[in-house]
């Protein structure tokens, strides 16, 4: 039989056991390895003990260095909300500008507007923010925000090229209105004849031959030297007598227009010079097969003859104007 006894010895705790068989008290000696074990389990469970009690202290109770990130945080959620914010309406904005510059396109300039596709196509093929995965919560989010702040940019350099492009373009409608036979080769208040008088663009009766032919032009009379002018920017092509039309200008405006100055007494520029609208380019006269002084004036379109009534417009009232293209659809007899 073994009996456990405890005993006190100079304040040390003490244990024996009782040997039945040698009939002695032998004392029980604890190996150091255990006590090490023992030692570590019971500080195992006092630190897991603590670190709960400080888990849900802190949980309840955050310190004040928490309590200024969440602060912090809060902050810069509100100001990530007012971002976003910001962010649709540069959005709207930019779409509004996209499509007024698709209108500026379709109507003025009769050109195809940037293609919807491309402007609402994203950035594919990879992965714009890798980096971002780093970011265990807040990555998604973030992402998806600089998505859109890459497309804005991007829609930005479409809008900018297109801006571009619409600038080159006016700039080459300015030159086009510039070169476009838009005034009268002989100014209004220098005609011997009102304007309702004129001489249009179809068959008339020639007043030699007395009979139907194509009259390809307008006749302007006038007293002989009254100044002719260019109807539009461009360069002389021909300069020189023209069988029929007598001393005959011809000017090429680029565009695919072309205008016709006929019976002029004198001439003033040569083949190669560029004029400008309303340059002076010779004098009216009664040269070639004509009855009387006038200017006959023919715009080619193409290579084709156009009624020139349609370029005539300047300084006219609507009442005028449409007095002038009534005489001209009347069939009357032309000047040559």
């Amino acid at each position: 039989m073994i009996r456990l006894v405890n005993s006190k010895c100079m304040g040390r705790k003490e244990k024996f056991v009782y040997n039945i068989h040698t009939l002695t008290y032998e004392k029980v000696v604890i190996p150091l390895k255990t006590r090490i074990l023992r030692a570590f389990g019971f500080f195992s469970v006092v630190l897991v003990t603590s670190a709960a009690m400080l888990a849900v202290f802190y949980s309840l109770f955050p310190s004040p260095r928490e309590k200024e990130l969440i602060q912090e945080i809060g902050k810069m959620e509100y100001k990530y909300s007012q971002l976003n914010g910001q962010l649709d309406m540069m959005s709207k904005v930019l779409s509004n500008i996209q499509q007024r510059d698709a209108n500026v396109h379709r109507a003025v300039f009769g050109m195809d507007p940037i293609d919807q596709d491309v402007w609402t196509a994203g950035i594919g093929g990879h992965e714009a923010h890798p980096e971002l995965s780093a970011f265990k919560y807040g990555g998604k989010t973030l992402g998806a925000t600089l998505e859109r702040v890459d497309m804005l940019s991007r829609q930005l350099t479409l809008q900018s090229k297109s801006l571009d492009t619409l600038q080159d373009l006016a700039n080459n409608q300015q030159q086009m209105l510039a070169s476009l036979p838009s005034v009268k080769p002989v100014r209004e208040d220098k005609l011997q004849k009102s304007i309702g008088t004129l001489s249009g663009f179809g068959y008339r009766v020639h007043p030699v031959y007395k009979i139907r032919k194509f009259h390809a032009g307008l006749d302007f009379p006038a007293r002989v030297g009254t100044a002719i002018q260019a109807s539009g920017d461009g360069v002389v092509v021909e300069s020189g007598w023209h069988s029929g039309y007598g001393n005959c200008v011809k000017i090429k405006h680029g565009y695919g227009y072309e205008t016709v100055y006929g019976h002029m007494s004198k001439i003033i520029v040569r083949p190669g010079e560029r004029v400008k609208k309303g340059q002076k380019i010779g004098e009216v006269g009664d040269t070639g097969l004509s009855t009387a002084p006038h200017l006959h004036y023919e715009v080619h379109y193409k290579g084709n003859p156009v009624n020139p009534i349609n370029f005539c417009m300047d300084n006219l009232t609507p009442k005028e104007y449409q007095q002038m293209v009534n005489q001209a659809n009347s069939a009357n007899q032309s000047l040559d």
